[in-house]
């Protein structure tokens, strides 16, 4: 298991991921977890798998400005607006990610058994080289990421509470990521996916 500091790469090559493991402190981050799973308009959306339609093994919701629409998977998600809490988060983290965010996508993992399969934030909607922040409050999970390319290339890290990781570059074309199931049962856990939808 590789644990990484500030300012430095997770990736070997091919894109830049930072990661910042106590971004946000551990009072706000419990303040902010609380917060979002009340707030937030969470639903389970279904999707295409394999030409077959499944619900998603976690709940999710699609936040931003108007019109910022998002498909993948075989669904349309249409924004609901900013909310006082994501403002302030998206404020914070826009600072070292050097970008203004337009929408974000939020996950909340109930438990050990809501996961993520591998996939790439590589949707049209996010441009050419998309950077992403990716926010995550509540039980600490596993991120994978492997090459796209050469799937023996592996690198793993822990999403703590107040964690903040940035993937920009060309991360999004050379690298897939997951969150898998866990054996051992898990708490909650809410993570966003700040993005900028181009058009």
């Amino acid at each position: 298991m590789d644990l990484f500091n500030e300012k430095t790469n997770l990736l070997p090559k091919d894109g830049e991921v930072l990661f910042f493991p106590e971004f946000f402190a551990s009072d706000e981050s419990d303040h902010y977890f609380q917060i979002l799973l009340k707030e937030t308009e969470w639903r389970q959306e279904p999707i295409f798998l394999f030409g077959k339609k499944v619900l998603q093994p976690r709940l999710t919701a699609w936040y931003g400005e108007s019109g910022k629409d998002i498909k993948y998977s075989g669904i349309t998600m249409k924004p609901h607006s900013w909310t006082k809490s994501l403002l302030e988060i998206k404020k914070r983290i826009e600072i070292e990610a050097g970008v203004t965010f337009t929408s974000a996508l939020l996950n909340q993992y109930r438990d050990e058994r809501d996961s993520v399969g591998w996939h790439r934030d590589n949707e049209k909607e996010l441009g050419v080289n998309p950077v992403i922040g990716s926010v995550s409050f509540g039980a600490t999970r596993i991120f994978r990421f492997r090459h796209y390319f050469d799937k023996s290339i592996k690198k793993s890290v822990k999403l703590s509470h107040g964690s903040y990781l940035l993937m920009r570059g060309k991360t999004q074309h050379f690298w897939e990521h997951s969150i898998p199931k866990r054996a051992r049962p898990a708490s909650a856990r809410i993570n966003i996916t700040f993005r900028v939808v181009v058009f």
